[in-house]
């Protein structure tokens, strides 16, 4: 093929690029030039047949027309896309006044463990509480000694814990039963005062309606100098408040617990869940113990503070009326569907926790 016959193929190309009108018929053009079986690859092929002196020229010449047919396609290209555009824009309405479609967002749902422990985080917060995060695994020394928590505490026990083997420090490892142990790492890292909440999961043997082997805690801890169970009851009175959204009554009823000393179960009126003349246990409490400072290096002739902790479970199911703990752990999308929140309900005091 001489130089004048790639002259005319060019122009043909181009004219016919340049006659189309919409899309398709622009790549059906481009196919017939540059497809595999186009008519410049066509060419191509036909390089080996020509004497060796003649062949660089060739291929070339070929190679020039190829590109400047691509230019002319994607110049065309987006002449033709822009022109769609304009003319989609022209035509095309949107009404506003339409429902807005379910999206993934919509469909998808947060677990009540998770909207609790955020709502409560917003509480706390509010109260100028600080966030303290540990690990699952501890070591017994944090989870029971340092705690006050005797060796022969049932609570130590192989029926009770989920025991490891030591690590290579000999130290024996647990999966931590309380959040307690985050308290320990804080009063160890940080000095008076201390104000902390510690949210997670935690572990026991234990299964049932209302146990399961393992299930989320979140405990609270004030240290400073002037703290008394005054305050404590004042805390978690207006925790509750701002949680259940309503006046709920509370009692502290004497307990015992090895890291707090006097200390207190908490108990509220059963009304808020249409129980009346019934109080239902969410937690317990008490002024940190001597010991438990000591062990931490603080001088408890000098600090004093208390802590209380509870189940994060518990408190879904009491506000939100879910009767059965298991289901908690099921991973049923329908009881999901059905106790779950939207991912755009973001806890808040100002417009309210579960508004």
């Amino acid at each position: 093929m001489t130089t004048s016959d790639l002259d005319t193929l060019e122009q043909g190309l181009l004219a016919d690029i340049a006659g189309v009108t919409s899309l398709d018929a622009l790549e059906q053009v481009r196919i017939a030039a540059l497809g595999k079986k186009g008519r410049i690859p066509e060419l191509m092929q036909t390089l080996g047949k020509l004497p060796p002196d003649e062949r660089k020229a060739f291929g070339q010449a070929v190679n020039a027309v190829k590109t400047r047919v691509s230019e002319a396609l994607d110049t065309h290209k987006s002449r033709l896309e822009a022109a769609a555009l304009e003319q989609r824009l022209a035509t095309e309405r949107a009404d506003i006044t339409l429902p807005v479609r379910s999206g993934p967002e919509a469909e998808g749902r947060i677990h009540p463990v998770s909207q609790v422990m955020e709502e409560l985080a917003e509480i706390f917060a509010d109260m100028g509480f600080a966030i303290a995060e540990g690990p699952d695994i501890e070591t017994d020394d944090y989870n029971f000694t340092k705690l006050n928590i005797p060796a022969e505490h049932p609570s130590r026990q192989d029926h009770d814990t989920f025991y490891f083997a030591p690590n290579e420090a000999g130290e024996r490892l647990v999966l931590r039963t309380h959040t307690s142990p985050v308290q320990i790492r804080t009063m160890l890292r940080q000095k008076p005062p201390i104000r902390i909440i510690a949210p997670g999961r935690v572990y026991r043997c234990d299964s049932d309606q209302t146990h399961t082997p393992m299930f989320h805690q979140i405990e609270a801890l004030v240290i400073d100098e002037h703290t008394h169970m005054g305050h404590l009851k004042w805390t978690i009175e207006e925790m509750c408040r701002a949680f259940f959204e309503t006046d709920v009554k509370m009692r502290l009823r004497a307990s015992y617990f090895p890291f707090t000393e006097p200390s207190a179960e908490i108990d509220i009126a059963a009304d808020v869940i249409g129980k009346p003349g019934k109080w239902l246990e969410i937690g317990g409490c008490g002024m940190v113990h001597p010991n438990v400072l000591k062990n931490c290096g603080i001088d408890p002739e000098k600090y004093q503070g208390f802590a209380f902790g509870m189940g994060i479970d518990r408190m879904a199911m009491l506000k939100y009326g879910i009767p059965d703990l298991r289901a908690f752990f099921n991973a049923d999308l329908r009881w999901l569907k059905h106790y779950g929140f939207s991912v755009l309900d973001v806890p808040g005091l100002s417009a309210g926790l579960s508004s």
